[in-house]
Parts: structure tokens; sequence; C-alpha cells
């Protein structure tokens, strides 16, 4: 069976770039990474992240910083730790303040897209469990 919105893979308004290779490690499921923003006088991150379904980042927290995600494509999750997920779909918009744990992805049958917008030092954290990410579906 084919997964919603499969047409995200090859990006929908930026590419989706190579395999996440550079934080494979905080990922459960295949990312892909673009970034968007190579000015090195600008010490904000802007990137275009693409997850296949069942794809998520482990908990993490932004130090000195923040996070807003720009929701693009297809289908996914955002938590913060102590609230419920909630559900993403393009036109979302994020964010996550300095020193808050959460996590982001993709649901589990559908490819999902943002852009994220970063800025501080993230502190990467345990992945979140098959048992509390299967919850969210059912």
């Amino acid at each position: 069976m084919m997964a919603k919105n499969e047409s995200i893979k090859n990006g929908v308004i930026f590419p989706a770039g190579p395999k996440n290779e550079a934080f494979a490690k905080y990922f459960v499921g295949q990312s892909y990474l673009q970034g968007l923003v190579n000015d090195p006088d600008v010490n904000v991150n802007v990137s275009n992240v693409t997850f296949e379904p069942g794809c998520r980042n482990n908990w993490h927290i932004h130090h000195d910083g923040f996070q807003i995600l720009l929701v693009t494509g297809g289908e996914g999750w955002y938590q913060e730790e102590g609230k419920p997920a909630q559900h993403l779909v393009p036109g979302d918009v994020v964010v996550t303040h300095d020193g808050v744990k959460h996590w982001h992805g993709a649901t589990k049958d559908s490819w999902f897209e943002h852009i994220a917008i970063t800025a501080g030092t993230p502190e990467w954290l345990e992945p979140v469990s098959d048992k509390d990410y299967r919850k969210l579906e059912g």
C-alpha cells in the first residue's frame, strides 16, 4: 500500500535534500535534510526537513534559542513534554521556546515535511518509544 502524501519525498516547495546522515542517530526512521540559508553571518539555521512515514526525531531541547516549524506538506506530530501531541498539517506553525523538551515527526502512514528555523544549541535526548508513538495513531 502506498503511503499518504508520497509525493512529498521529492520536496514540496524546497528540495527534500539528501538522507540526513549527520543527525541519523537522533532519529527513528529515515529523514532528509536540505539547508536553505548558508550565510556565515546569520546565526539561525533554516532547513527543510522531510520525514518518511513513521520517522520522528528524539526528544530534544534548544538551549539559548528557539525553534519554529513551518509545516509545508503531509501529516505529522509535535509534542512537548507533559502535554498531548498535536497533529500537524500544511500551514501549521509551531513555536518551541528555549528550554522546552519536545519532539516532532511524521504520522505512521504519511510523509511529512517542515521548514525548521532554529537558534541556539540542541541537546539530544532519548528516542520517543514505539509504544508511546503508536498510541498517537489509535
